[in-house]
């Protein structure tokens, strides 16, 4: 579903009215994550969030994927596998993103990537493989496994919204309640938001600046006619990433996160598109969703994350022996 619009604006009557049940939420939250979780044997670097939605976690696990393995560092990944009707533990392989989850699905091309409801089964198994550590894909709020490092990564231009829980506002937790198990923050926007995010959000932990650039993958999007479609947390910010390369786009559709991208909605899209002499693109997370038949017939606009400076993570990996 997509976020409401309150969500992210000044707090107004709309989340103060649902303001207590944001505050039980909270209090859910807090006694569900003190619970004792499974310690692995190798170290688990948490990728997590406070909001609701996506925030960038999969590029950034894709980043220290790359990172850790051209160490020599034989990474697992290991996820919920949310949207998918395996409940685990087993191997993403050849499984499809109904049955495993678009994001796991996705993650499998850089690295082993195991799911499960129950994450510490899914730790389990990724251990047995051979796996020197682990990134947990979300979880942050899971207590299930103990994390050695917990990355939070946020959009910059989004923050924290109205800083409220959630129905209240887009918060699985109060920010300084996860600021308290954090050890650092990774803020993904261009410098103008990161200004902002600053500003609007003191934070007490180090935060790392990052930024999302589209992949060369030897496509000139400057002058393109296309028609995008988008099911991921910020489909808005995918549309300016095409309009940023130049592509001239005819119409952005703009889905729920996660949706299924069923034949028929596929078909409708390259029939329009088709009358627009135009090309159908998405983004590498709703690619691996495509119905088979349309794979070759949807361009996939990719973004990698980069940052300016990997000190402070470096250091932060240095101390886990990576």
């Amino acid at each position: 579903m997509r976020a409401p619009g309150f969500w992210y604006a000044p707090p107004g009557w709309a989340s103060g009215v649902l303001a207590p049940l944001g505050w039980a939420y909270a209090k859910a939250t807090a006694r569900r994550v003190a619970a004792p979780g499974y310690r692995a044997g190798v170290p688990v670097i948490c990728i997590g969030n406070l909001n609701v939605g996506g925030t960038g976690k999969t590029p950034t696990a894709i980043a220290l994927i790359e990172r850790l393995t051209a160490r020599g560092k034989p990474v697992a990944v290991v996820s919920r596998g949310y949207g998918g009707s395996l409940s685990g533990p087993v191997q993403v392989t050849t499984q499809s993103a109904a049955q495993v989850g678009d994001e796991p699905l996705l993650l499998s091309a850089f690295a082993p990537t195991f799911i499960a409801r129950d994450r510490a089964a899914a730790v389990r198994l990724a251990e047995a493989s051979g796996a020197q550590v682990i990134l947990l894909d979300d979880g942050f709020q899971n207590p299930a496994v103990t994390k050695d490092l917990a990355l939070i990564v946020i959009d910059a231009a989004m923050g924290f919204g109205n800083g409220r829980c959630l129905p209240a506002g887009p918060l699985r937790e109060p920010v300084a309640t996860g600021m308290q198990r954090a050890d650092l923050v990774l803020s993904i926007g261009d410098p103008a938001a990161q200004a902002s995010f600053n500003a609007r959000w003191p934070l007490a932990k180090p935060v790392i600046p990052a930024e999302l650039h589209p992949l060369a993958m030897g496509m000139d999007w400057h002058g393109a006619r296309v028609i995008a479609f988008a099911g991921i947390g910020n489909p808005a910010k995918f549309f300016a990433t095409l309009r940023g390369e130049g592509a001239q786009v005819l119409r952005a559709v703009a889905l729920d996160d996660h949706q299924p991208l069923s034949d028929a909605l596929i078909a409708r899209l390259q029939l329009e598109a088709v009358a627009k002499g135009a090309q159908l693109v998405t983004t590498e997370k709703d690619a691996v969703r495509l119905p088979q038949r349309f794979r070759t017939e949807v361009l996939t606009l990719a973004v990698r994350l980069r940052l300016p400076d990997w000190t402070l993570l470096d250091a932060a990996l240095a101390k886990l022996g990576l």
